[in-house]
């Protein structure tokens, strides 16, 4: 990932208060659901997203800072010593994997120069012959890129770690994008444990979905004839299609809600999917074309509520 202050425009003096202006401005610019026909977009929101995730957090904006760490939070190796990510280690879905070592400096020197006491196999610190626990692997974070429909639903998440192993993740309630999940003994092995696995959920853009708080919205083609008419009409949803009712006489931007097919929220419960009409009319239909000319009702303004 480039320089985080760069990918928010801000210098690395810059406060708080500026970071988020900042990112707020940039998110609402680049945010999914405003640019669906420009993936460059949507890869830029995930770059400011992560960018603002770095430097929004005051100890890992330090380490930064300090040289500590890159900018995916990846620790930098000391004297050139250091492995850096695993080759080739990824699964479906946009799963990617990056070290992150929880060993503090102490165990650094001690696996670079062998400093062991010769009793026990662990170190001993400041003199008092008191021996320091096994330090335990390194972490290792993912980001695993999820779909709305899925998050809305909890579908599980098949993913691969990075020593090869299948796993289905199970998604939380309230989960949206950033949201990280914890697997415990899924990271790196060392003499004191296997250290974890970090997974930070990437909700993906849709197609024809767009999250609203809890709710999922849609537009929904219909016909004129189901709008003037009324009808049964099939509409997806994250849990399967559904039958809704389009009443008589509805005109486009009508919004109508099916309960509870919306996300899981975390204190219980689910939102709703808000389905808004959007009226297709066919080109070229000469009978339809002769019907409106002879159409009394044509001749009304529905615009005379805005003063034109």
């Amino acid at each position: 990932m480039a320089d985080p202050y760069k990918s928010l425009g801000v210098s690395r003096g810059a406060s708080e208060d500026e970071i988020k202006k900042a990112y707020r401005n940039l998110a609402k610019e680049l945010h999914p659901d405003r640019n669906r026909d420009n993936p460059k977009a949507a890869e830029r929101f995930s770059e400011v997203t992560a960018a603002y995730d770095l430097l929004n957090d005051r100890a890992k904006r330090a380490r930064y800072d300090r040289g500590e760490i890159d900018a995916d939070g990846n620790p930098t190796a000391p004297f050139g010593y250091g492995g850096g990510r695993p080759g080739g280690a990824g699964g479906p879905g946009g799963f990617r994997p990056d070290f992150n070592d929880n060993a503090d400096i102490g165990d650094i020197f001690e696996g670079l120069f062998g400093g062991r006491g010769g009793a026990g196999g662990g170190g001993f610190s400041g003199g008092f012959g008191r021996r320091q626990p096994p330090a335990k692997g390194a972490n290792i974070a993912y980001r695993l890129a999820v779909s709305l429909p899925d998050a809305a639903s909890l579908a599980p998440q098949r993913i691969t770690l990075a020593d090869g192993k299948t796993i289905d993740l199970k998604l939380p309630p309230g989960v949206e994008h950033g949201t990280q999940m914890r697997l415990a003994g899924k990271g790196q092995p060392g003499p004191g444990g296997a250290g974890d696995a970090i997974v930070t959920i990437e909700l993906k853009p849709h197609r024809f979905y767009t999250r609203e708080g809890d709710d999922l919205r849609l537009d929904l083609p219909v016909t004129l004839a189901e709008a003037v008419l009324g009808a049964e009409v099939r509409v997806p949803t994250p849990d399967g299609a559904v039958m809704l009712r389009v009443p008589k006489g509805s005109t486009s931007g009508k919004t109508l809600r099916i309960k509870g097919r919306g996300f899981h929220r975390k204190s219980g419960g689910r939102g709703d999917q808000l389905v808004t009409l959007m009226i297709e009319l066919p080109s070229g239909d000469a009978d339809l074309e002769r019907f409106v000319e002879g159409w009394t009702g044509a001749a009304t303004n529905p615009r005379a509520a805005l003063g034109v």
